[in-house]
């Protein structure tokens, strides 16, 4: 049934039912695949379904069909030609080929009637040397190569090469005609858009089951989605192309960074299609000489990021040596260092402005590293702080950077966290390549191991055993060493190791020969003298704050769905501009911010709420928990936990005042 047809049904999108192989057979279907389409992609267990589907469907009643989901296409912008454009079902129409040209070459030279059923399928009865689908130009030809079975010139191995040669091993000639009869069996419903049908919105609707498209790709059809196919090609050469190019199969941490670094909050990636929405948010549908400006932007920080990626690639050899170190941490606070790479080379920010930075963010990691603290969601608060001038960030970045004292604690008796950069950089060495991490006192001493030549470890108290072993990972009893005499010295007593030690390059292990003894005050002495040593290299900004690792910004505070358990006591307090607030959750967390913005900044409440369309009601609308403001004035308390958070964390930022409230997570809070 043509949907269309149905009164009161859509005038912008024809639905009809049909058998697939009867509607890819008409001379009049050639299919385009457009510019904004993600790759094909479906692997060897996508074609052993459709292969097991097919087999069932050849083998049923003969009435019995197989439904495969539904195409989406859209008549193509040229009025002169009658290509269809493929919108959604590139992956399953493109193995579908595939199979019936494994069929088809198989069986031409014995079966030749056959054979042209199937050839009515692949190639264009007008151009019998093209075939009637057409991928995305970069691997258009590659697609054809193989469905034409062309071997004139040398190609790269592709997904379309994989799953032509599983089809071909997997279906032998007497299985062809079976094979054929189940194909024939297929259907789907065809889908075409008219002119004034929201494409995006029913792709995106579309997909939403099934394999999901990944966030990079959804961005990539959202910008190109609506544009002719002219357009569509500039940006893909000119932007799209460049920026995958430059990031690689990075390429969706880089919408993510840079997405983070432009809005200032978290983007997440679990469970929704977080990037991609953050990026709609930001980038509403533009002209295209507006999408080109922007796409500018996008290109240059994409080739930034891929200096991050590969710190090799940068000519200056300092800070190329910096952003390798800060690549030992991961890529956590890309955000922030691309923003500032980015302006360094724009010529915004100098070298030495640059160099400072990069280490103020080593310094931030390791000691929070250090002190058993996470790193995780720091980023976006400093991106946000950075947008305040330079010394709102290192003012922020000095609050949550751990203090020496903490250092000196932690060091004394803990494990030393990326022990190879950190003694590389104490001992001042040009890279670590060639140089194991040696542990004086091993990790796994046999009974003969001494520390002085006299007694064995096997003779020591279990007490001082215990001691030994407590401190074997800490910084004192960490050095380098070069690999020839790290394999002589693995397992040996102490005085044996001395001679290799002397041979060493790497000062600081030098330094270990002079000792006449290796034991727990040993260690702790010379834990006690590179301490010293870190403090210098990893510094933390001058301040006088003191360090407030546990308080989050209300900004980066976590929205939960529903009311989880334990949400009464999310919170073990908030600080409120300078103000201590014994607000445990965010019921009253909302009621009291709404209420002190109503006294210092009404103008602002009111404007967030007209933007929003509430919280701010003339009457109690309809049932439910409310709070009179004035006379005139209720206040919707809401029903869910993540709209209430994200209304705080909207007036506040409306109010100008976001940056100075923080909230302090309880066990509950931390656990939930």
């Amino acid at each position: 049934m043509n949907v269309s047809q149905v009164p009161g049904s859509a005038t912008n999108v024809d639905a009809t039912a049909v058998n697939t192989i009867e509607w890819l057979s008409q001379p009049a279907t050639t299919i385009v695949v457009p510019v904004y389409q993600r790759q094909y992609r479906w692997d060897i267990g996508g074609c052993e379904q459709l292969l097991a589907d097919v087999r069932a469907v050849a083998d049923a009643e003969p009435t019995t069909m197989h439904f495969i989901g539904s195409i989406l296409s859209a008549a193509a912008s040229d009025p002169d030609s009658q290509d269809l454009v493929l919108i959604d079902g590139q992956q399953r129409i493109t193995t579908l080929m595939l199979l019936i040209a494994a069929l088809h070459h198989s069986i031409r030279g014995t079966d030749p009637d056959l054979a042209a059923e199937l050839a009515r399928v692949l190639v264009r009865q007008d151009a019998p040397d093209r075939t009637k689908l057409r991928p995305h130009r970069e691997w258009a030809d590659l697609f054809e190569d193989v469905v034409l079975d062309r071997h004139d010139t040398p190609r790269p191995e592709s997904r379309f090469d994989d799953n032509y040669a599983f089809f071909r091993s997997q279906v032998s000639p007497d299985e062809a005609p079976r094979i054929w009869r189940g194909i024939r069996k297929l259907e789907h419903v065809s889908i075409t858009l008219g002119a004034g049908a929201n494409a995006q919105q029913i792709f995106e609707s579309l997909n939403s089951t099934g394999e999901p498209l990944r966030d990079h790709e959804l961005i990539h059809n959202y910008i190109l989605m609506g544009l002719s196919h002219e357009q569509q090609t500039r940006i893909e050469d000119e932007f799209w192309l460049p920026i995958e190019r430059a990031t690689g199969d990075q390429i969706a941490g880089f919408w993510r960074h840079y997405l983070i670094m432009t809005t200032g909050r978290e983007v997440t990636v679990a469970g929704e299609r977080g990037v991609y929405d953050a990026f709609r948010a930001q980038v509403p549908r533009v002209d295209v000489d507006t999408l080109r400006t922007l796409a500018t932007g996008w290109r240059t920080f994409a080739e930034a990021y891929a200096v991050l990626l590969d710190p090799s690639r940068e000519p200056d050899p300092d800070i190329s040596r910096q952003l390798a170190y800060v690549n030992t941490f991961g890529r956590g606070m890309y955000p922030l260092v691309l923003r500032a790479y980015h302006d360094h080379r724009a010529g915004l920010l100098d070298r030495a402005g640059l160099i400072d930075l990069l280490e103020h963010v080593q310094a931030l990691l390791l000691r929070r590293q250090i002190v058993g603290l996470g790193n995780d969601r720091l980023v976006a608060r400093l991106c946000r702080a950075r947008e305040q001038g330079q010394d709102a960030l290192i003012h922020a970045i000095s609050r949550i950077t751990p203090s020496d004292e903490r250092i000196r604690v932690a060091l004394k008796y803990g494990d030393l966290p990326y022990a190879a950069y950190v003694l590389g950089r104490i001992a001042g060495v040009a890279s670590p390549a060639g140089l194991d991490v040696e542990h004086v006192f091993p990790l796994a001493p046999g009974d003969e191991w001494s520390g002085d030549g006299i007694r064995r470890f096997a003779d020591l108290s279990d007490d001082e055993q215990n001691s030994h072993r407590a401190l074997a990972q800490s910084l004192g009893n960490m050095t380098l060493l070069e690999q020839p005499l790290a394999e002589r010295t693995f397992g040996a007593s102490f005085p044996d190791k001395r001679a290799a030690y002397a041979a060493s390059a790497v000062g600081i292990t030098r330094e270990l020969a002079e000792a006449d003894a290796w034991g727990t005050a040993a260690i702790a002495a010379r834990t006690v003298a590179l301490t010293e040593r870190l403090l210098q290299i990893w510094r933390r900004p001058a301040t006088t704050l003191i360090d407030d690792d546990g308080l989050t910004p209300v900004l980066d505070a976590k929205r939960r769905r529903g009311w989880p358990r334990g949400w009464e006591r999310e919170f073990e307090y908030v600080e409120y501009r300078g103000e201590h607030w014994e607000v445990h959750d965010v019921k009253y967390l909302f009621n009291r911010v709404f209420r002190r913005l109503w006294a210092d900044a009404r103008d602002d409440v009111v404007a967030y709420s007209a933007r929003r369309g509430g919280p701010l009601f003339p009457e109690k609308a309809w049932n439910g928990q409310w709070d009179e403001l004035d006379g005139s004035t209720f206040l919707y308390m809401g029903w869910d936990s993540k709209y209430m958070l994200a209304a705080v964390q909207g007036v506040l930022e409306q109010a100008g005042v976001a940056h100075e409230v923080f909230v302090k997570y309880s066990y509950l809070g931390a656990a939930m």
